[in-house]
């Protein structure tokens, strides 16, 4: 069966307070503490079925971006999330 993770849609569920991709029955997500004026960044998990596809890149991106709309400071205790940062420096200014 063919999936679309190209145009895989990022969803921030602030309940879970987590980011998440949906495709198909598989879930990835980007899990976050959100507090006055920063988010922290927990733990981004990647289904191996959809692993190869660009979906933690998808979430990082995403989940960076509005961090920076909201000016909220990045503290990315997740080892993804700061290796994205470490390898896009225009990141680098959220921390």
């Amino acid at each position: 069966m063919y999936q679309d993770y190209e145009h895989s849609e990022v969803k921030d569920n602030a309940h879970e307070q987590r980011y998440e991709v949906r495709v198909g029955h598989e879930v990835a997500e980007l899990t976050y503490k959100r507090e006055t004026g920063r988010i922290t960044f927990l733990h981004t998990g990647v289904p191996a079925a959809m692993e190869g596809h660009g979906i933690g890149s998808k979430l990082a991106r995403t989940a960076l971006e509005e961090a920076r709309a909201a000016r909220l400071k990045v503290v990315p205790l997740c080892s993804f999330m700061a290796e994205y940062i470490q390898k896009h420096s225009e990141y680098e200014t959220l921390l």
